[in-house]
């Protein structure tokens, strides 16, 4: 059986554990917080989550992750068929990933955890990344239902597990709403809510909230 080790606070091991979920593939969870230690590095070569363990070995880097899943397990397709359709549906993701989601973790600490202002250059640069990245999804995306069009696909994935929390991060710190001139991306992040397996992982999330808080404001901390 596949193990997934993470937190179910990171965004981007809820967005593996979706797929999965949305998939029907029977899997593991091991609790897991990526650091330096050395036991951690055996499992995860940078210390990151998330991490697939299969029969094989260790998969790490979620783009990586979820490309293995699509090859090897049943379920529902979460990759077209057609090469380009693939492609298009793979750079969404990506876009998603590189323009909205990290330019918007720069300012997660300020924005969720314990309040440190963002360095005012990085802060800057964050707000402009996020106003290309945000024009760039209005054009590319479909929202037709969901962000490639008819079907749920990886780019939802990240669509919904990095959108949210980028629109949080500009509200919070610049004052903007990024879907103010997106009804299809609000109609979506409403339609995502409502299911059933996307409940799981929320719920799984909020509950493990105030360990993980603590954990990070006690890291913080004891690096001031």
């Amino acid at each position: 059986m596949l193990k997934l080790y993470g937190f179910a606070a990171s965004n981007y091991f809820n967005m593996v554990k979706l797929a999965l979920l949305e998939k029907g593939v029977p899997f593991e969870t091991v609790p897991f917080h990526g650091c330096q230690n050395p036991d951690i590095l055996a499992v995860s070569p940078r210390g990151k989550v998330p991490v697939l363990e299969t029969e094989q070995g260790f998969v790490s880097e979620t783009d990586a992750i979820l490309d293995f899943i699509e090859e090897t397990q049943s379920g529902k397709a979460l990759l077209p068929t057609d090469p380009f359709a693939r492609a298009s549906v793979r750079a969404l993701a990506k876009e998603i990933e590189l323009y909205i989601e990290l330019p918007a973790r720069v300012c997660y600490v300020e924005v969720f955890f314990d309040g440190r202002p963002t360095p005012e250059e990085l802060k800057a640069k964050a707000q402009r990344d996020l106003i290309k990245g945000f024009t760039a999804l209005k054009q590319r995306a479909r929202f037709a239902p969901y962000v490639a069009g008819e079907h749920f696909t990886l780019a939802d994935l990240y669509f919904l597990y990095s959108v949210d929390l980028a629109v949080d991060v500009g509200k919070r710190l610049f004052d903007i709403d990024f879907l103010s001139d997106m009804p299809g991306a609000k109609a979506l992040l409403e339609h995502l809510g409502e299911n059933p397996n996307v409940r799981i992982v929320a719920a799984d999330r909020q509950a493990e909230a105030p360990a993980f808080l603590k954990r990070v404001r006690a890291v913080g901390n004891s690096n001031r």
